[in-house]
This record gives C-alpha cells, sequence and structure tokens, in this order.
C-alpha cells in the first residue's frame, strides 16, 4: 500500500492508500448490485462494464446504436458466463432522450447501486450542437450527465451505498476554463477548448455533487476518474481518423498510452474499491498520468474551487431544466435494498 496526499470534497488534505499494481482481480464481489455505464457500448465504456459484469453485477449498457448494444452484450456473454446484461437506449445529445432513459428506470423501482458518467464526445473539428441547441461536448459530456443523475438521485438513495463515478480527463488541467460568457462556443469555436471546458464541468461536477450529498443527506459517494492515454473510440468520433489532428492523437496515444482496458482501471477502483474516497479522482500514475498503475489523480485548482461549481451547477439546472432537490426539500428513501 503507498500512501498519497489528497484533498476531500470539501478541501481538507488528508492521506489515503492506494493500492499499487490494482487490477480487475481486486474488484470486490458485486452480485446483486445494479450498474448503469454510460458509453458502455465501446471503448473505456465496454471494458468497466465487462469488468462489473465478470463482478457479479448486473449492468445496463447505456448507449445511442442499437445494434453496437447488442454486439457489446453478445462480447459480454461470450467472456463471462452467465453474466446479466441489457443495453438500454440513451441519446446524450438529447435532454429529451434523457428523460424518456430516466422515466423507464424509475418505472422498474429498482435502486442502482453504481452509476457511471463514462460517456464523451472529443473535439469534433467543427462546432456542432445537441439537439437541445448546446455545443456538442458541453452538452453531452457534461449537461446530459447533470441531468442524468439528477433524475436517478430517487434510485441512488435507495442503495445501500451508492457510487457516482463521472469520467474526466488530463486535458481539465490544460488551459482548461469555464467560459461562462459563451459556454456554447458560439464566437470562435476552439476544438481542444470546448473539450477541456466539458472535462473540467466533469469533476467540478462531482466535487459539487459530493458536497451537496453530504449537506442534504443523500447518502452518495461521488468521485471522479481519469484513463490517461488509452486507445478508445474517442478520436474516431471526434476529430476522425482522416484529420490531421485525429491521426497525430492516434500515434501518440499509440505510443505513449495504453489499452483501453488499462485506461478504465481507473473508473473501475473510483466506482467498486473499497479504498475509494468521495470526492476522490483517480487515474494512471506513470508518464504525466498518461498510463500505468491506478493513483490519484491531480486535480486542477480550478476544479477544485466550490464557488466554480457552485456557479456550474446552478447555470447547468437552467440550461437543462432540470432542478435538485435542496436541503428544506428532500424526500425521504424508501426502505433501501
Amino acid at each position: 500500500m503507498d500512501d498519497f496526499c489528497h484533498r476531500d470534497s470539501r478541501g481538507f488534505q488528508m492521506k489515503i492508500a492506494v493500492k499499487k499494481g490494482w487490477s480487475t482481480t481486486d474488484i470486490p464481489d458485486q452480485y446483486g448490485k445494479l450498474a448503469i455505464v454510460t458509453g458502455g457500448t465501446g471503448g473505456l465504456g465496454y471494458e468497466t462494464a465487462l469488468e462489473l459484469a465478470r463482478a457479479g453485477a448486473e449492468v445496463i449498457l447505456a448507449g445511442r446504436n442499437q445494434a453496437k448494444g447488442v454486439a457489446a452484450i453478445q462480447r459480454i456473454r461470450a467472456d463471462v458466463s452467465g453474466a446479466k446484461v441489457r443495453f438500454e437506449l440513451i441519446d446524450l445529445g438529447s435532454l429529451e432522450s434523457v428523460a424518456k432513459f430516466s422515466e423507464r428506470l424509475l418505472k422498474t423501482d429498482r435502486p442502482i447501486d453504481i452509476l457511471v458518467n463514462n460517456a464523451g464526445v472529443m473535439a469534433p473539428p467543427k462546432r456542432e450542437t445537441t439537439k437541445d441547441g448546446f455545443e456538442l461536448q458541453f452538452g453531452t459530456n457534461h449537461l446530459a450527465h447533470f441531468a442524468l443523475t439528477a433524475q436517478l438521485l430517487p434510485l441512488l438513495r435507495r442503495a445501500v451505498a451508492p457510487r457516482v463515478t463521472t469520467v474526466s480527463s488530463l486535458m481539465h488541467r490544460i488551459s482548461a476554463d469555464i467560459h461562462f460568457d459563451d459556454l456554447q462556443w458560439t464566437r470562435k469555436y476552439n476544438p481542444n477548448g470546448a473539450y477541456g471546458q466539458s472535462k473540467l464541468a466533469n469533476i467540478l461536477f462531482a466535487l459539487e455533487l459530493q458536497r451537496r450529498s453530504d449537506a442534504n443527506g443523500w447518502g452518495l459517494m461521488s468521485n471522479a476518474a481519469h484513463p490517461g492515454g488509452s486507445s478508445t473510440d474517442l478520436i474516431a468520433n471526434g476529430p476522425g481518423t482522416d484529420t490531421f489532428a485525429g491521426r497525430m492523437s492516434a500515434r501518440v496515444v499509440g505510443i505513449i498510452g495504453q489499452s483501453a482496458a488499462q485506461g478504465a482501471l481507473p473508473t473501475l477502483y473510483a466506482a467498486t474499491s473499497p479504498e475509494a474516497q468521495p470526492g476522490g479522482y483517480y487515474g494512471p500514475a506513470n508518464l504525466f498520468e498518461m498510463k500505468g498503475p491506478v493513483t490519484n489523480a491531480k486535480i486542477s485548482d480550478k476544479a477544485k474551487n466550490p464557488v466554480l461549481g457552485e456557479r456550474l451547477w446552478t447555470v447547468s439546472e437552467q440550461l437543462t431544466n432540470v432542478f435538485w432537490p435542496d436541503s428544506e426539500n428532500v424526500p425521504a428513501p424508501a426502505d433501501k435494498r
């Protein structure tokens, strides 16, 4: 066990232990738990869903492509005998689709033990928008997950020890900011700047969710993770493999990065390890957090700023028209499973 310094969700520094060489064999038994992984049909999401299923969880692969969902389920079942997995349609580029997905889950009244906010879009070369008119990366990577988590809160609160793990990126520390004067990048679109904003928003959300859970008694553990430089579908779905930026990104990842399976380890650690902390942030240990075993990742000062987190939360409620319960209006959960 190695000790690392870490600041908790309230900004207090503490020492916690991260297991050196942590792997999927260290995932505790997940039998009886329900896990949802957005973007679970490929890349990091698929690897996350696969290992949760292997550990015994019932897993919902949430994605927008039915054919990819069916193929992913077949692959998991071929690898894990008796795996409990199913596909559910959700388009994170549409708040209506997010709401319909949540409504279907709420009707089942099944407690949710693990929610992995994983799906993402990276650096499309030209500005695109969601069906609701948001810049594609900010709308998909942040606002959709913000709304989804809020709408699933009643089911999360019914679980014994619910966790929400949000996947961010090293890019949250590289010239990233929340451009409140132009959140949708309508004036001068910058692909990497918009991506960095969305990934900074992911961590701000994860940390603010933990603060609000603590304040309001929601009982959640909210944390975040990043995969380092991993071979995933992000490049193909973002800059594209036929662009200079896409080819360069793929080349860099191929040289100094790691596989999607390895890149999923920080997310799996955050979502399952007894040693993972509320407000924690996990990533690879080596080569400037590009690859290697799981450790505590560096969080930018902006991401740790509670004033910025609160402001983003308020703006996100207004943009999505999805409002979380406040401390005076928190319904008590039904009996926990």
